[in-house]
């Protein structure tokens, strides 16, 4: 965890944001697979970690805005837990080391925001994600599931977007040890990709390296020929000569920032003429969409510069045809490049998702255009020195989306369905690295990672 001030300091800030009442962060629980003590490897709650840095579970955090006090609430460890965990630090011990001098039992919460809200205060809470969580608002606030799920406050979240969408050096350097894992994770895969080769070896051995190097997966890892389905998570194919793959990893550091990196690989070694077409096009999008990042672009603004890039070389490739920006403006390029061109890292791979996406990565101004593929573009609103965001251009041929358009005529003043005939088996191309935007321009986070057409080349095998 960070030094006991950084968390005093963040609590400090959202008391500051917020007009008053009880701020409520639970923490999360353990989670059984398939039977009680069987359970899956914990991972707290992000908006905890940032605001009270304790991992581990059965916690709670509660900050009273009147008062600027906070506190923990949960159990001090019984023999029953030494036996089976081991001798730790007690809670009061715990929560010293993130600057909270008050602790609770579990027993007193209910009490305790029972006579809050007798008073008139708000009890604020985050939008739960977990089916528990809500039971326990539920609970807590003696609410039904439907009311707890629709109660969140809007207040919290806009505080807590402001504060944890700009990443502090220390930050920084937590999402950097993360891509530097994604780095060994990548170069690993370029060094096994090979014809005869299933897909579940190479991606085996990629998860192993995040876990031996203290961290965790940060999403689970999609790697497959068949880049053209975006989040493959399916592993079974036995790659072939010829095949590209699709190699989208990345870690957590020991303290859970996460790393989000993309490569496509040609698995015989080397790209064909049309691959190394379509990829060096992906990579020129990259390339001058994080060119183009800077504080007050709105990044919709450089989405639209990587579609226009992408839809320029498809004209030439003969893929499409007509006006550029007719063509993008239409959503013609969708076809080929129908996510978003990225969105923001850092505790969470897809940073505060679960706060709602519009709070995230939209304003009361910029709102999210709802036409196909631009309405998957997760951040659109203008971007600040020290938010850190992917950028992953990407061109897909989905055989089924491209026999929908032509049976539907969509746009066929802008695509060439007779030329895609030849790329139904194309696959998919993407490539995504982790930017942090700077006072004055940007720049990629961590160690280099093979990128161009020659780098990846001679990474393989």
């Amino acid at each position: 965890m960070f030094n006991k001030q950084t968390y005093i300091a963040r609590r400090k800030r959202l008391i500051d944001q917020l007009e008053g009442g009880v701020v409520l962060l639970p923490g999360n629980d353990e989670s059984p697979m398939n039977y009680p003590d069987n359970i899956y490897r914990f991972r707290q709650d992000s908006s905890f970690l940032y605001f009270f840095g304790l991992d581990g579970p059965n916690l709670c955090g509660l900050i009273d805005i009147d008062e600027g006090s906070s506190m923990i609430i949960g159990e001090e460890l019984t023999i029953d837990d030494v036996i089976w965990s081991g001798p730790q630090p007690s809670l009061r011990e715990r929560c010293e080391t993130v600057g909270v001098e008050e602790t609770c039992p579990t027993s007193r919460l209910g009490q305790y925001l029972a006579e809050a809200t007798g008073q008139g205060r708000e009890v604020h809470y985050l939008p739960p994600y977990r089916a528990e969580k809500v039971m326990q608002l539920a609970d807590l606030l003696w609410r039904n599931s439907a009311d707890v799920r629709e109660g969140h406050s809007v207040p919290l979240i806009q505080a807590v977007v402001e504060q944890r969408s700009k990443k502090t050096p220390e930050e920084i350097a937590e999402i950097e040890k993360a891509v530097d894992i994604c780095h060994e994770m990548h170069t690993t895969a370029m060094r096994l990709v090979a014809p005869g080769k299933r897909e579940q070896e190479i991606a085996g051995a990629i998860e192993g390296i995040a876990v031996g190097r203290g961290g965790r997966l940060s999403f689970p890892t999609i790697l497959s020929v068949h880049g053209e389905t975006l989040h493959n998570h399916h592993h079974g194919n036995v790659m072939q000569e010829g095949d590209i793959a699709i190699c989208d990893a990345g870690a957590e550091s020991p303290m859970h920032y996460a790393g989000d990196i993309t490569r496509t690989l040609p698995v015989s070694g080397t790209f064909t003429a049309r691959q190394r077409d379509i990829y060096e096009l992906v990579l020129a999008a990259q390339t001058q969409a994080i060119e183009a990042m800077k504080p007050g672009v709105l990044y919709r603004d450089v989405h639209r510069l990587a579609a226009e890039v992408l839809t320029g070389g498809l004209v030439e490739l003969g893929l499409m045809k007509g006006d550029v920006g007719e063509a993008v403006e239409a959503g013609a390029h969708a076809l080929f490049f129908p996510h978003g061109l990225g969105h923001q890292v850092g505790l969470d791979v897809h940073d505060m998702e679960g706060l709602g996406e519009d709070h995230v990565g939209y304003t009361d101004e910029i709102q999210r255009n709802p036409l196909f593929g631009y309405r998957s573009l997760r951040f659109g609103r203008a971007l600040e020195a020290s938010f850190v965001l992917t950028v992953e251009p990407g061109l897909y041929f989905i055989p089924q989306l491209i026999d929908k358009w032509k049976g539907e005529g969509l746009h066929t003043a802008f695509i060439d369905y007779a030329a895609l005939d030849g790329y139904r088996d194309f696959g998919g191309v993407r490539i995504e690295d982790d930017i942090l935007v700077t006072e004055t321009g940007s720049r990629v986070l961590g160690t280099p990672i093979p990128r161009t057409v020659e780098e990846v080349e001679g990474a393989i095998g």
